[in-house]
């Protein structure tokens, strides 16, 4: 997934500016693509450290932040650093793994970790689960945490009254059905359609201020070009969403 950033980059140029659906266009609402942010040789909490300064130093000039990654992991970090500018902040963690695990390969700031950590500074739901070890079966009952579990008969509509007033969204794009969108690192069967979820978070920002996000997990070499469209596309919508009525837009 080291290679999705700049993939969806390089697709967002083949991409049209205006959104039919939203009746706007994106590029006027300013787009600023920041340089990558270089690993930290130290290791991964060490890099959520990085991230959450970088995320920070943004948030301070009142910029609206949208990170793409490369590994889920990038979320710990980012959640860090709108938590302390959104004091009422929760999450809308949209994924089909739960990613609820403690520890996983021996350290805790992995991408299967990515939001318990979030869970201890933030509500979090999880929308799109459709794979998760017994530990994060266990921490969900005990903690009561909202959960939609990915079901082709039913809507995930029921998550918007779990959500505050401000809501950072992370997305890992194997929340998708595989079928739409096969290059990611680790496909489970179903998934969200595509109009599935740009409808759900659609219906998050009419009610709720989106005020940061992330898209992340796209593997381009694991399938065809169209998927680094798809994660271009979503981006665009997500930036849309996010900033459209804030810069006065339609």
């Amino acid at each position: 997934s080291r290679d999705g950033p700049e993939a969806m980059i390089m697709a967002s140029y083949g991409l049209e500016d205006y959104d039919f659906e939203l009746e706007l266009d994106v590029s006027e609402i300013g787009i600023h693509t920041t340089g990558a942010v270089e690993p930290h040789m130290a290791g991964p909490g060490p890099m959520t450290g990085r991230i959450k300064d970088v995320v920070a130093s943004y948030l301070k000039e009142g910029k609206t932040v949208g990170l793409l990654g490369g590994e889920h992991s990038i979320t710990i970090g980012s959640v860090q650093a709108h938590m302390e500018a959104y004091p009422s902040l929760s999450v809308l963690y949209l994924d089909a793994h739960a990613d609820l695990r403690d520890e996983y390969m021996g350290t805790p700031f992995g991408h299967a970790s990515a939001a318990r950590r979030a869970y201890e500074r933030c509500p979090v739901t999880l929308a799109g689960i459709r794979s998760l070890c017994p530990e994060e079966h266990d921490f969900i009952r005990k903690n009561d945490i909202p959960v939609w579990y990915w079901d082709p008969n039913s809507s995930p509509d029921s998550v918007l009254d779990t959500l505050s007033d401000t809501v950072y969204v992370s997305v890992d794009l194997d929340v998708l059905d595989p079928a739409l969108m096969p290059a990611v690192g680790t496909p489970e069967p179903g998934g969200m359609t595509w109009h599935q979820l740009v409808s759900l978070l659609s219906k998050v920002a009419e009610s709720r201020r989106i005020v940061g996000f992330d898209v992340c997990e796209l593997a381009p070499a694991d399938g065809p070009p169209a998927c680094s469209y798809t994660a271009a596309k979503l981006v665009y919508k997500l930036v849309a969403l996010a900033c459209g009525k804030r810069n006065g837009l339609p």
